[in-house]
């Protein structure tokens, strides 16, 4: 699968968290940031030309662009993804990486062309939330689970089972990778969508996905989750908090636990 890389040139973090947030709804996986610059990575199908150009002259920032094959981008993981670290809480880190791990828990991937390395805002919120819910024995449901992290991390919590479904090839060859190299035996993972989903009654539901899909599945995603369950929602901005919440109400859960990072945001019901 080939790729679009577009680099917005500009020394502001602030309009570097702002691109980031818009281009994450324009269809953009992959992000790198550095103090002068802000790479992003987009699906050659899904490029479009005059989004890019819209974006960047909303905050007058010069950009340019070039097709990255799937080899491209392999190498620049290698030399640009550094681990991530939440709190004392867990490390997430490439296979190549060879560090001192310092945290209770600690997930091993290989970084490819796919969403969810550890590094974007949501990914570190959903795992933040992970920390305060209880897992053990339970019965989870990662709805878009990208390389597989929340459902490696939903197992070393101590969960019985955990199925996991993701509609994007890259992402479901990728998360299998990532459970062997975890070392992980109570993870099913799918590929499909919610319709493809075995099990009902789930104690636990992590939706790390948009905006969109999680409107579009909200009454399934109810009828999924066990009574006394608990969701985690995230993929979201600020913005879209009030219609998410009004989403999820009118379906029937209720709303616990709020967390912001960079402007974007999880959200943790219960039913």
């Amino acid at each position: 699968m080939q790729y679009f890389k577009t680099t917005f040139f500009t020394i502001n973090a602030s309009v570097r968290e702002i691109l980031i947030a818009k281009l994450s709804n324009e269809g953009f996986e992959g992000f790198e940031e550095t103090d002068e610059r802000l790479d992003a990575y987009i699906p050659l199908s899904a490029y479009n030309a005059e989004t890019i150009s819209l974006v960047a002259g909303e905050y007058n920032t010069p950009y340019e662009t070039e097709v990255i094959g799937e080899q491209n981008w392999n190498h620049e993981w290698e030399k640009n993804f550094n681990p991530v670290i939440v709190d004392d809480f867990c490390t997430i880190r490439a296979d190549f990486h060879d560090i001192d791990v310092q945290t209770i828990h600690e997930i091993v991937i290989t970084p490819k062309m796919t969403f969810g390395t550890g590094h974007h805002a949501t990914t570190q919120l959903m795992v933040k939330m992970m920390r305060d819910l209880d897992f053990a024995d339970s019965k989870v449901f990662d709805f878009g689970t990208g390389t597989g992290i929340l459902a490696i991390l939903a197992e070393k919590l101590g969960a019985e089972y955990v199925e996991a479904v993701d509609n994007d090839t890259w992402s479901y060859e990728n998360s299998i990778e990532n459970l062997q190299r975890n070392h992980s035996k109570h993870v099913q993972i799918k590929a499909g969508s919610i319709e493809n989903v075995d099990g009902a009654d789930f104690n636990i539901i992590l939706a790390n996905i948009n905006r969109h899909i999680l409107l579009q599945y909200m009454n399934d995603m109810y009828n999924l989750l066990k009574p006394g369950g608990t969701i985690l929602m995230s993929g979201l901005l600020k913005e879209d908090r009030s219609v998410i919440t009004d989403a999820a109400t009118n379906a029937g859960f209720k709303e616990d636990k709020y967390e912001e990072l960079n402007n974007w945001i999880a959200l943790s019901f219960g039913k």
